[in-house]
């Protein structure tokens, strides 16, 4: 088995706990649609899809997508054909608020997920929901986005509307999915909206503004509204793993930068005991940027009063996970912008060819990947209760239903949570990715996630379970990863030429 442990030493049963949560995730405009429906605002990849739709790979947009705006029902008793306790989706934030501030809120929008909020509770699956995956307001967008030190406030006073109409309902929040996508992606780099590309200081002022904006709004959740309502608030981050190639001294540490480059910025500030940047990253980019020119160091420094306005904003650390590296201090670099964040820390990364590849050109399975990653993270900040709130497998659109690669991701991956969890790790809850197939941004339609394999040539975008979501339904009712376990009617697909 490649992800966590061998397969054949997994005969013996090994049960997640009773009550672990089980679930599937989705994010908004991958795929809801209705982009302009019912009084909807443009976001930033609206407008990235509108107006360079050759940075998609196949031209194509989310402004229908899997029209989750117009099947939420569908998607509901998917999630009761898994039995799932849980389903993570997004608030798209320009469909509440379509200028992206508070003085103007759409109630279409609001009632779209009162009604998807509703359906869930009906049948006791509980809603976990991101307040931010990545489709900032093109009206905020107009004024700076992430980079303007007013957003904060902005998003503050977003996440407050967020918890006084549907908190009564929703008992777990994540602020933010995956700064490090956000920031370095977005404002630091070109890969992602709104491909601002300041590979200079983007990703370093932006990971300020979001933390403090993460910290305000759970601040606000605590004081405000979690007396009464008993819920719990988080951010989500993606923590692949970075492991040293060899067992050198200069490997471990230069290990240890790509991990402060990937997450522990985003991190540090909010789960160590210490707050603030990360020591080693903060030191080096202060002494490069002397060296370049700047008056002050790329990376603006937190107050002391901000540093302790954001340490400990945590009820959970919710983690994506997906995939390993491996790190080297001097082998296997390559040129990156000077100056960047992947400049300032100047390490390289490796992937050995028997690491199965996916779809995607960054996801590979990797040996103990799961469990690398929740452990290291478990030791570093005194094992806060965490959610795996992404894992998945991407495979192309004319890969068959019988996904027996995927199956083979999903079952080591979850091995390997359990082993995590054997060694301690406080793990609460697993969210597959995805729910169903879905509008996967700059790789647009040419990558698939899903569960259920959704045909979008097809006007009602019809939705079919894939055998995965067979496996996954086996492994949420019983608790159990049984490797032998056949879905009793998967001969009729086969006999159909799935």
């Amino acid at each position: 088995m490649l992800i966590g442990g061998c397969l054949a030493q997994q005969k013996q049963e090994r049960h997640f706990p009773s009550d672990f949560i089980f679930g599937a995730a989705t994010s908004a405009y991958q795929v809801e649609g209705g982009w302009n429906a019912d009084g909807k605002g443009e976001s930033i990849w609206d407008r990235l899809a509108h107006t360079k739709i050759q940075d998609v790979l196949d031209q194509s947009t989310g402004d229908i997508a899997a029209d989750t705006y117009n099947n939420y029902k569908r998607d509901v008793e998917m999630m009761r054909e898994l039995g799932l306790d849980a389903y993570r989706f997004s608030l798209a934030w320009s469909r509440i608020l379509p200028d992206g501030t508070i003085n103007n809120i759409n109630e279409a929008g609001v009632t779209f997920y009162n009604n998807l909020i509703d359906e869930m509770l009906k049948y006791n699956i509980k809603p976990l929901v991101t307040l931010y995956h990545w489709d900032l307001p093109q009206k905020l967008q107009d004024l700076g986005g992430f980079m303007n030190p007013l957003f904060p406030e902005w998003y503050e006073d977003y996440a407050r509307l967020a918890f006084e109409r549907f908190g009564d309902r929703v008992k777990l929040w994540i602020t933010f999915n995956e700064p490090r996508e956000i920031c370095y992606e977005g404002y630091g780099g070109y890969t992602k909206a709104p491909q601002v590309n300041r590979t200079d200081i983007g990703t370093y002022h932006c990971g300020k503004n979001l933390i403090l904006a993460h910290a305000k709004a759970y601040r606000t959740y605590v004081t405000h509204f979690k007396p009464t309502q008993n819920g719990e608030c988080g951010i989500t981050i993606s923590v692949n793993w970075f492991g040293p190639l060899t067992d050198s001294k200069e490997d471990e540490y230069a290990a240890e930068l790509r991990r402060q480059a990937e997450w522990g910025i985003y991190a540090e500030p909010i789960f160590s005991e210490e707050g603030g940047w990360p020591k080693e990253i903060s030191e080096i980019v202060a002494k490069k940027s002397i060296e370049q020119g700047y008056k002050t160091s790329r990376l603006p420094e937190f107050t002391n009063e901000e540093k302790k306005f954001v340490q400990g904003t945590y009820d959970f650390f919710g983690v994506n996970h997906y995939s390993s590296y491996l790190v080297s201090a001097n082998e296997h670099k390559v040129d990156h912008p000077v100056p960047s964040i992947l400049a300032d820390v100047d390490v390289g990364v490796y992937r050995p060819p028997a690491w199965m590849p996916s779809a995607s050109t960054w996801l590979v399975m990797a040996p103990n990947s799961v469990y690398n990653a929740l452990t290291h993270l478990m030791r570093k900040y005194n094992n806060p209760p965490f959610y795996i709130t992404e894992n998945g497998w991407s495979e192309h659109p004319e890969a068959p239903l019988i996904d027996n690669v995927r199956i083979i991701y999903y079952r080591a991956a979850l091995n390997s949570a359990l082993d995590a969890i054997e060694a301690g790790v406080n793990l609460k809850g697993y969210m597959a990715w995805s729910l169903l197939d879905n509008y996967e941004w700059t790789e647009g339609y040419t990558i698939r996630f899903g569960l259920y394999q959704v045909d979008f040539e097809s006007e009602q975008r019809t939705r079919t379970a894939r055998k995965s979501a067979f496996i996954y339904k086996q492994i949420v009712k019983t608790r159990v990863i049984d490797p032998d376990y056949e879905p009793d009617n998967m001969t009729m697909w086969i006999d159909e030429g799935h």
